[in-house]
């Protein structure tokens, strides 16, 4: 008989992921945690009864959310991601040549589960010697950091719980304090089909605090109910109207192979479709 995960995700809307294995189920400091495996997505992690990434399909998210504001920044060095336990994003990041990355993740038992169970997602991103990881509130730290970035990457939750503060003006005018001159933020915003409150709130703060305030999108299998959308703030607007040329002589430069991104999808992901342009304009 099949055993199945339900996940709830808006107004009486959900998925069923048949669950062939449960390698992992836990209770950290924060929240339970279980590591799935599925025939399609293979291993899955799920946070309080919701997907968090897949084997299958984080490439999707991982991917979009590092090399667009990277590539489009042409020249950091710097970054800051908070939250990102699973690793993926560091992952990705690390493709780069950056000199440095500090990860603040709150939960310090979502990074060991993912490092013993999902290492085909964060490789060996937590050994590199270019990684400070900081488990503790990333609210709290870029509140108080000295220290500046180029780039600032909030993967965090959803604005439930822990997550809420998150998604506030004085936390986004934290990493704005942050961020060297030219910097860029990107947020995760949900799906604005469901969760548009979500995004018009998250621009709103965006554009009372940087000269520019937009968001790009991605389509993620298991994140579902349509496109996803990631925040983007930055005090330079140009940074997010650049051509595919110029993206792409800065991706054959890097010399990666990606399996959702390239230039192309890069440019074209800042082009809302009009129901999400309508919540941010």
């Amino acid at each position: 008989m099949s055993v199945w995960f339900d996940e709830v995700l808006h107004d009486g809307v959900g998925q069923r992921l048949e669950v062939e294995e449960v390698l992992y189920e836990g209770q950290t400091e924060f929240q339970d945690i279980k590591i799935l495996r599925n025939k399609k997505f293979g291993r899955i992690m799920t946070l309080d009864g919701v997907v968090q990434t897949t084997e299958g399909d984080e490439f999707v998210y991982h991917e979009m959310f590092a090399h667009v504001p990277l590539l489009a920044h042409g020249g950091a060095r710097r970054v800051l991601i908070i939250g990102g336990g699973d690793g993926g994003l560091l992952e990705e990041v690390l493709k780069h040549d950056v000199a440095h990355v500090t990860e603040v993740e709150l939960d310090g038992g979502v990074v060991e589960v993912s490092k013993r169970y999902l290492s085909s997602i964060c490789g060996q991103a937590y050994e590199d010697p270019r990684v400070n990881l900081v488990i503790g509130d990333g609210a709290k730290f870029v509140a108080e950091t000295d220290q500046k970035f180029d780039v600032v990457l909030v993967d965090s939750t959803d604005p439930i719980g822990p997550g809420a503060v998150l998604f506030t003006r004085q936390f986004y005018a934290h990493c704005k304090r942050c961020l060297n001159p030219g910097g860029i933020l990107v947020t995760q915003n949900g799906v604005p089909f469901v969760q548009g409150d979500e995004l018009e709130s998250s621009v709103a703060h965006f554009r009372s605090l940087f000269a520019d305030g937009s968001a790009y999108v991605l389509s993620c299998p298991t994140y579902a109910l349509g496109f996803m959308t990631l925040g983007w703030a930055s005090d330079d607007a140009g940074l997010r109207q650049q051509s595919v040329a110029t993206i792409q002589a800065r991706f054959d430069a890097l010399g990666i192979e990606t399996q959702y991104y390239n230039p192309a999808v890069h440019v074209a992901a800042f082009a809302l479709p009009n129901f999400i342009a309508k919540l941010i304009d």
